[in-house]
């Protein structure tokens, strides 16, 4: 018999093949997928609120009849329709609008009852709901007379809320039976879970409350359970790879701490010693390394390529860009030239796409005969002509910028050399396994002493000029100073100003003292360095720049930073940003400047970034404005899988399931006992890429 997940949903009774590309658009393409589309919110039918008591700023659920309907042309803006429908209960009555949704006339006949649901507002004098959502009822429609919680799903044009839960109630009733229920049973029975079946029902037709939360926590944990899975999997097959066994108190690495022109934090430190256990194992390293701009991830990294040269090996340093590869490149080499040992046993390369095919090729043969030990270059390090004599240790900065398959490709070319992966997004710790459950981690939590926590301040619009002489000021004592902006072209539809039309004005006018540059994605791998290279020198005074400077070099002068149009940037992008300045022993004051109204999300973003310098903070923040699902970017990490489960919110859930996962892989690794053999069919369908480490035995 054929399963659920693999039944087209073209085939389920009311669909056929037109419907089904409706249902395509939502990514329900199976049976399986349409029992697992859950519904955004429910409508409590228990209690509709009287029109007469609608209060504006409050969200209501209401039951009424159709009085009268229209539709008109907003008076500013071509194109804009708005469609009305004045309704009306036995208490009251009220206008609701709808904008450019012409088609919504034909549905909002005069007489038909609706439940509508939304925001309740002032329009001049009168309430109005503003675009609510409603669904179109019936006399003969018994759910209209019955009261309890209805789903309510996110659906396209073409699909209502009443098709689609009749069509759901219909693939409950006769594929529920046929789903497998994959969580084994003694799983379920310790953590107090309902069963498949019931869960799901639970989930799209609830009782009440507490039934809708026996569901969601069951089909959290399973998301978490199904989540964590691989991540074990991969774990275990890494402990599997003999590894280097490193000679962790050769005199190399004392030499290299001792000789530094400051002293390692106790954060560092201890991520050192970290390390340090880590490479003096035969298990092969797999470490994250978190930590906040400017923390002094760098060095540390560096302490650990020293480790694996005292002993024979090589290490690769591979970062997302040129200018940053040249930026390491020459601070370590500041830490090694001219200090004796240090300078004859640590032979550092630099390794760009730029490079000319003689320099390439001379690097090239450099790396395959051993005579550099440490080299530090783009995806440059990927080509196929690279060719380690003895690769030891892999180092990976900014880990985010570099696609699954990319990180792979540099330890494939050595014999399973231990890996570093660093990332400046920090994430608070207790969440980090969710996203990195197959690293180890190590977080340095502190600043280096001597530098200065970085001054936020917010401004609207009207006070643009009161920000840019904050940058003057910065700039008439000899300081530096980036502004940023969103885009690169002017963009009418989303009424920003483009970076290239605001350089051309600022040069002109407000700034037109200063030595102005412009840097953004559009120009060549060459014209940016030279750009930066300009502003390291202090050729120019202001950069303006895009997104592009979220991954810089450190410029000690640069005091200043003005991002434009700052509620368009996400949280961790205002830090990362903001983390270009304040590179330097001086105050460094970064300017956040809205444009128009802001929502109450992007008001939340701009208050964390003023009141919190430190990035975990910030993360913490980001998380809770955003939830999970945005902050780590589902489509990168796979989290797409996490629709109903939140880290943020079900932490204790998630441990709970990654220990069972733990648990069950001790008892069962290669899950061919047959109360795991559902949870085997289903990773194998959820996760394909994981066949050989879920069939290895």
């Amino acid at each position: 018999m054929e399963k659920p997940y693999q039944i087209p949903i073209q085939y389920l009774k009311g669909i056929g093949p037109k419907r089904a590309e409706l249902f395509n658009k939502l990514g329900v393409y199976s049976i399986e997928d349409l029992l697992y589309y859950f519904p955004r919110r429910y409508q409590d039918r228990t209690k509709f609120s009287p029109v007469a008591q609608l209060r504006p700023g409050e969200i209501y659920t209401i039951r009424a009849e159709v009085m009268a309907r229209g539709q008109r042309r907003a008076f500013r803006g071509r194109g804009l329709s708005i469609t009305e429908a004045a309704v009306a209960d036995e208490t009251g009555k009220i206008s609701c609008v709808w904008f450019n949704q012409p088609y919504l006339k034909d549905y909002l006949e005069v007489g038909t009852k609706l439940i509508l649901y939304g925001k309740v507002d002032y329009y001049g004098k009168r309430l109005q709901m503003s675009s609510p959502d409603f669904e179109i009822l019936s006399d003969e429609d018994g759910s209209f007379k019955t009261g309890g919680f209805f789903p309510v799903y996110s659906l396209p044009d073409g699909l209502t809320q009443r098709f689609f839960r009749n069509i759901l109630k219909y693939a409950l009733e006769h594929y529920l039976p046929r789903l497998d229920d994959f969580l084994p049973y003694d799983i379920r029975s310790r953590n107090n879970l309902h069963n498949l079946a019931k869960s799901l029902l639970e989930i799209h037709f609830p009782q009440d409350l507490n039934s809708r939360q026996e569901a969601l926590r069951r089909l959290s944990f399973e998301e978490f359970f199904l989540f964590q899975m691989p991540l074990v999997l991969r774990k275990r097959k890494q402990k599997e790879l003999k590894g280097i066994a490193h000679k962790i108190d050769g005199p190399l690495l004392s030499a290299f701490i001792s000789s530094l022109p400051f002293k390692f934090t106790s954060a560092q430190a201890n991520v050192t010693e970290e390390i340090k256990s880590d490479m003096a194992s035969t298990e092969v390293m797999q470490r994250l390394l978190q930590g906040d701009v400017g923390s002094g991830k760098t060095v540390v990294a560096s302490a650990a390529c020293v480790i694996a040269i005292d002993g024979g090996y090589q290490a690769a340093f591979m970062v997302p860009t040129e200018i940053l590869a040249k930026q390491h490149y020459e601070k370590i080499k500041s830490w090694t030239v001219g200090r004796g040992t240090l300078e004859e046993k640590i032979k550092v390369g630099l390794l760009t796409s730029s490079l000319s095919k003689i320099e390439k090729d001379k690097i090239y043969a450099d790396i395959k005969a051993g005579m550099l030990n440490l080299i530090i270059g783009t995806h440059a390090l990927l080509e196929e002509g690279v060719k380690f004599k003895n690769l030891g240790l892999v180092v990976i900065d900014e880990q985010h910028k570099f696609g699954v398959g990319q990180r792979a490709l540099l330890p494939a070319k050595g014999p399973n050399p231990d890996v570093l992966i660093m990332t400046a997004t920090p994430i608070p710790r207790t969440l980090a396994i969710t996203l990195y459950g197959d690293l180890d981690i190590s977080v340095i939590n502190e600043l280096p002493p001597g530098r200065l926590p970085v001054q936020t301040l917010y401004f609207d619009k009207k006070e643009k000029r009161k920000a840019y002489a904050l940058v003057k000021n910065e700039l008439e004592q000899a300081n530096q100073a980036y502004i940023i902006y969103p885009v690169i072209e002017e963009s009418y539809a989303l009424d920003m100003a483009g970076a290239q039309k605001m350089y051309k004005q600022l040069k002109s006018g407000e700034f037109k003292s200063f030595r102005l540059g412009l840097i953004h994605g559009r120009l060549k791998q060459k014209e940016q360095d030279e750009l930066m290279f300009k502003f390291k020198n202090k050729e120019i005074d202001v950069l303006v720049a895009t997104t592009i400077l979220e991954v810089g070099i450190d410029i000690p002068t640069a005091t200043c930073m003005a991002i434009e149009d700052a509620q368009r940037f996400g949280l961790a992008q205002l830090h990362q940003l903001r983390g270009r300045i304040g590179r330097g022993s001086q105050e460094s004051i970064c300017l956040l400047v809205s444009a128009g109204p802001l929502s109450e999300e992007a008001q939340a973003r701009m208050d964390a970034m003023v009141q919190y310098a430190d990035g975990f903070h910030i993360a913490e923040e980001d998380l809770r404005i955003r939830g999970p699902g945005e902050f780590f970017g589902r489509r990168q990490h796979g989290l797409a899988e996490l629709k109903v489960a939140d880290p943020l919110t079900q932490l204790h859930l998630l441990k709970k399931a990654r220990e069972e996962v733990i648990s069950l892989l001790k008892l069962d690794p290669y899950l061919v006992q047959r109360q795991n053999q559902a949870l085997k069919d289903k990773l194998l369908q959820r996760f394909p890429e994981y066949e050989k480490l879920i069939l290895i035995g």
